[in-house]
């Protein structure tokens, strides 16, 4: 798990949201350590957590509802996040406000290696999970960070919204994958 932590630290090095949500690299780079520890044994134990063999891209999946999962907490987030907790919670009241109560599974992260990009890895990573949640008829829904990750989910079957906007910080996109049962295999 630690590789896995390692590899989505190193994604939020340069993400503009995360730079908004922690301005200094170090304090960021120490903060989402903690958090994505706690995210990937969440989703380990009530979702989903795709790794290639290799440790080199990684997807993250939540489902809602998570039946047995005990709630993220305020207190949480404030023992993990400290003097960033204001911003964390602006941000948390932005995704609420895009966020379904309906069952859907939520992307939370996919993150390749640079030097392992354009492979094929990611599209591979997707399609796995898209296969399994269109067997249960479930939207995916998630918000992106950038245009190209933005660009890259809608040319994967996803619909963008309108921007999320923070106070004074960058751009979010929520994207919706509708529900779509995979249909019967007519071959014979």
């Amino acid at each position: 798990m630690a590789t896995i932590v390692t590899l989505l630290v190193d994604a939020v090095a340069s993400d503009p949201v995360a730079a908004w949500l922690i301005p200094d690299p170090t304090e960021r780079q120490d903060i989402f350590h903690r958090l994505l520890a706690m995210e990937i044994d969440h989703a380990v134990e009530f979702g989903t957590v795709d790794v290639t063999l290799d440790m080199t891209a990684v997807a993250v999946w939540h489902h809602h509802p998570a039946s047995q999962a005990a709630p993220f907490g305020i207190y949480h987030l404030s023992a993990l996040t400290g003097s960033a907790l204001p911003r964390f919670e602006q941000w948390h009241a932005l995704l609420r406000r895009y966020r379904s109560d309906a069952p859907h599974h939520w992307l939370a992260w996919l993150h390749v290696s640079p030097d392992a990009r354009r492979h094929g890895i990611g599209r591979t990573l997707l399609a796995h999970h898209h296969e399994r949640v269109d067997q249960l008829g479930h939207p995916i829904d998630t918000v992106v960070t950038t245009t190209g990750s933005r660009d890259y989910l809608t040319g994967r079957g996803y619909r963008a919204g309108l921007p999320l906007h923070l106070p004074a910080g960058p751009p979010m996109w929520p994207l919706h994958r509708a529900a779509g049962p995979v249909p019967p295999n007519t071959a014979d």
